[in-house]
């Protein structure tokens, strides 16, 4: 046998075993020493001048008592008479020697309060009371056997006193990682049941006892054990207690929650991000294999992946600056290579980017036209589910992607039809696979420019937000998951991309991010609604007002037109071709489309009706 080994096994399992009974004993360790501190404190000069002083006051009382006592036996043994002069003047006698004796009493008690017995004399005392009977009780039992159970049930009691305060004042091993950062050890420090309860009650946290912390991939780990009247509650409306009685950084993000049993809370300090060496980078690998859902992120504390319901309506909310765009990009990707994808881009940047890979609408007219178009392939698929006998939509997904949704409301704001067919799409067109997915800057439902329209918000139950600008905006970002307080978020390029999933809990997520390359390197699929059927309803025609240029120069529809047939294809190329303003030069596009003179290939391009007649010969 290894005997050193099984010196060292036993020798740790002993410290673990007692390091698992510190902190229960650390409580009444606490009292005791606060109550020794207490008594010593008080043993002062002064209070022993006059507990000495009470007590040579009822010494002399209670002789004086004594006395009064004989004499008003002896006046009762002379004389038969009770109402004679010497038995009542001794009756006087004792009772004012009596009533004295009381008042010194009372003045010793209060002496004796104020110059207390030592702790350990008042243990010493209280253990005698059943030491002793115990150890006579055990002499006098014992016959021709040996009782010994009166005397150890007295030690036993004594044993448990010492062994208490030896374990409650035993300072714990705590076993500090040598890859720990120098912040890490002090908080772990600070978290060990020595520390803690030894320095809580000025903090205004007496009642609450750590458990040795943790390390874990996402920072550190910490069970408390709430005592008396603490609730998880009151523990977490006084983090800014915890954090200072840790000495934490004002930036460090600590999160109080209910453990897995009553009576006891999980504080969690995030140090470490558990994401840290992934790669935030999205590639179509990080496509799930469950076509039903997505990835949104990673979890910052346990570093698992986080998926979301991709059928599901979707809003996204983040302050400028807080990576909700690039953060966006993955999920819009996963929409595209599954699916159908039409972005309706209020701003046009991200239109600049995606406008090869999948059908943009950008300008006034082409956002009309994309809900037009969007609703209307919703109720074609109505009535195609209808004569197939379906209620779920079984073909490709088609997600209308908003961003950003305040500018697209203010667009519409007075066109109620086309806002009533955004309603409709976000309350009816799930099950009929058109899938609304919404962005915003401004989660807002009230006020003269709100983010997203108060009939629609309800509609989106999948909710992420990234860092928003208040209280007001994670309500609406967040609903009911408001108090995970996504506006608290530390506002640093670091935590780019980082935000809170509605209903996952609250912690922190860093979602995937996709470059411009990245969504270059998409395969191109434009989406263009399916042809009417005889039970839909044509689309709505425009009356396009014709204004005839004047003599000698040429037309805006003119210029819109040689742009287009010298090789512009975009709007885009075509206002930088003319020097039109897009408004203008979408209005002109849209009076030639519709009077056969352009056309519309299925990619989005405009050519004209002679290069199309020509391209199909």
């Amino acid at each position: 046998m290894d005997w050193k080994q099984a010196w060292s096994t036993t020798t740790n399992t002993t410290n673990s075993a007692l390091d698992s009974l510190t902190p229960v004993c650390v409580p009444f360790a606490t009292r005791w020493d606060l109550e020794a501190d207490r008594r010593n404190k008080l043993r002062t000069p002064e209070h022993l001048k006059a507990l000495m002083g009470a007590q040579k006051e009822h010494n002399a009382a209670r002789s004086t008592l004594s006395t009064a006592k004989s004499q008003k036996l002896t006046a009762r043994a002379a004389s038969n008479n009770p109402f004679a002069a010497g038995r009542r003047a001794a009756r006087v006698a004792s009772k004012a020697a009596a009533s004295h004796e009381r008042d010194t009493r009372a003045k010793l008690k209060a002496a004796r309060v104020n110059y207390p017995s030592t702790l350990k004399a008042l243990a010493i005392q209280a253990h005698s009371v059943h030491a002793v009977p115990g150890v006579v009780a055990s002499a006098l039992m014992s016959t021709s056997t040996l009782t010994i159970w009166p005397a150890a049930t007295s030690a036993l009691l004594i044993g448990a006193n010492v062994a208490g305060l030896a374990l409650g004042r035993r300072r714990l091993r705590v076993v500090v990682d040598e890859s720990l950062s120098l912040e890490e050890r002090q908080l772990m420090e600070r978290l060990d049941p020595s520390y803690w309860v030894e320095h809580a009650p000025d903090r205004g946290l007496s009642g609450t006892v750590t458990t040795p912390p943790s390390m874990e991939p996402g920072g550190i780990r910490c069970e408390i054990r709430l005592d008396g009247t603490w609730t998880v509650k009151t523990l977490a409306d006084k983090a800014d207690s915890v954090r200072a009685l840790l000495g934490a950084r004002t930036a460090l993000r600590i999160r109080i929650t209910s453990a897995s049993r009553g009576g006891w809370a999980v504080v969690t300090l995030a140090t470490r991000s558990a994401a840290a060496g992934v790669s935030s980078l999205w590639t179509p690998d990080r496509i799930p294999s469950d076509p039903l859902m997505m990835s949104l992120a990673l979890d910052t504390e346990t570093g698992d992946e986080v998926l979301i319901p991709f059928d599901e309506r979707l809003l996204v909310s983040g302050a400028s600056g807080t990576g909700k765009s690039w953060s966006f990009r993955p999920l819009m990707a996963t929409a595209h290579l599954r699916g159908d994808l039409l972005l309706i881009d209020g701003k046009g940047e991200e239109a600049n980017i995606w406008e090869t890979a999948c059908r943009v609408a950008v300008e006034r007219d082409e956002i009309t036209d994309a809900v037009d178009e969007a609703h209307g392939e919703m109720n074609r698929r109505k009535v195609d589910m209808k004569q197939r006998g379906i209620s779920v939509w079984d073909g490709r997904q088609l997600t209308v992607v908003v961003d950003e949704g305040q500018v697209i409301l203010a667009l519409i704001a007075k066109d109620k039809d086309r806002l009533q067919r955004l309603i409709e799409l976000s309350s009816l067109g799930r099950s009929r696979g058109v899938v609304l997915w919404w962005a915003t800057q401004y989660p807002l439902t009230d006020g003269g420019a709100p983010g997203v329209h108060k009939l629609i918000a309800p509609n989106l139950l999948t909710r992420f937000s990234l860092r928003v600008a208040g209280t007001t905006q994670a309500q609406v970002a967040l609903d009911d998951c408001a108090h995970y307080a996504p506006h608290q978020i530390p506002d640093g390029r670091e935590y780019r991309g980082h935000g809170y999933l509605k209903g996952y809990g609250p912690r922190m997520l860093r979602t995937w991010t996709l470059d411009d390359a990245g969504v270059r390197a998409l395969p191109k699929s434009i989406w263009t609604p399916a042809k009417t059927t005889g039970g839909q309803s044509p689309r709505p025609l425009h009356l396009v007002k014709d204004t005839a240029a004047p003599s000698g120069t040429a037309s805006n529809r003119d210029k819109v037109l040689t742009a287009v047939q010298s090789g512009a294809r975009t709007a885009k190329d075509v206002a930088d071709a003319t020097g039109l303003n897009k408004g203008t030069v979408s209005r002109e596009i849209k009076a030639l489309t519709t009077g056969g003179t352009l056309v519309r290939t299925t990619d989005g391009r405009l050519t004209t009706t002679r290069d199309d007649d020509s391209a199909a010969a």
